[in-house]
């Protein structure tokens, strides 16, 4: 006791000072001390307990070492610019690591889009049933529907925004069933099949296609990444190989909850072109034109930033 005491006031310090003033109450040499006394009263503790009459001492080291253990592991404070760094080098970072399930999500959506289109093609009466009479009937007398979108704008944003996230988080959240994400991706992309072979069937393929592109471009990708964080829960769940399947669907669970994250604000700026710019009367090049420029933008920064 006589000789150990001394170390435990010591670390007690410590905590105390840092405790009120922060880590920079705490020289660096003084820091690397902290890690040393940590290890020491840990190894007195297991010694202290051996001993039922060292009850008190072995509670006092016990609080003590909680202490110097949040000193030791507080890690760095969370900040806004915190947000900053993650859309800046972070998501790129994600997504890279990530892509073959971005691609498997994005595999299933071609996939549906192609059944979806040759569907139309073999039997015109199948958008009618898939779309709806009153979609289909604004196919055949050869009007875009989209139109009425620019009387409402600011309230067709919001319900635009409002769509996109609960499609995107549907297809994330459903990977848990395992089966949900791969249903989102087909059934979405048979949906875009089935629009574009009736589209293209009633000779609105320009009309249809400059109104998507401008948002597509990002919205498109945006429902991929959620679709590729939905896969990896249920890889999580399904394939844990060498890690406990709790741990597994913590690791690529995380993993999914970032690429997610990273969709947001894709999101929100789809929407914002989708109501504003999409149904405009801009002419249909200068559409595609800044369609091309904004999808090389986002391809840049997913493969360059964060390298």
């Amino acid at each position: 006791m006589k000789k150990r005491k001394p170390y435990w006031d010591r670390l007690e310090e410590f905590v105390r000072r840092s405790s009120r003033q922060g880590l920079a109450a705490l020289t660096a040499r003084e820091l690397r001390e902290t890690g040393l006394l940590y290890r020491q009263v840990a190894a007195d503790l297991a010694t202290v307990r051996e001993d039922p009459r060292n009850r008190p001492i072995a509670e006092y080291l016990n609080r003590l070492l909680g202490g110097a253990h949040n000193l030791i592991y507080l890690g760095r404070r969370s900040s806004p610019s915190g947000i900053w760094d993650f859309y800046r080098t972070g998501f790129p970072r994600v997504f890279r690591a990530t892509m073959p399930y971005t691609l498997a999500a994005f595999a299933l959506f071609l996939l549906g889009g192609l059944i979806g289109l040759l569907a139309e093609l073999g039997n015109p009466a199948f958008s009618r049933f898939f779309l709806g009479h009153a979609m289909a009937d604004t196919i055949a007398r050869r009007q875009m529907w989209t139109h009425s979108i620019v009387s409402v704008q600011p309230l067709a944003a919001s319900g635009i925004m409002t769509n996109n996230l609960a499609v995107s988080l549907s297809a994330f959240a459903m990977g848990f069933t395992i089966i949900g994400t791969v249903y989102m991706m087909i059934f979405n992309g048979l949906l875009i099949g089935v629009i574009g072979g009736a589209c293209w069937q009633a000779g609105m393929s320009r009309d249809l296609w400059s109104f998507v592109a401008p948002h597509g471009v990002l919205e498109l990708p945006a429902i991929f990444l959620a679709g590729g964080a939905g896969l990896l829960i249920a890889r999580g769940m399904l394939f844990p190989g060498m890690l406990s399947r709790k741990e597994s669907l913590q690791y690529y669970g995380g993993e999914g909850v970032r690429l997610a994250l990273g969709a947001l604000p894709l999101l929100f700026v789809a929407g914002l072109i989708e109501a504003f710019f999409s149904p405009s009367y801009a002419p249909v090049n200068v559409k595609f034109m800044a369609a091309s420029a904004t999808a090389l933008l986002f391809l840049w920064y997913l493969w360059k930033s964060g390298k």
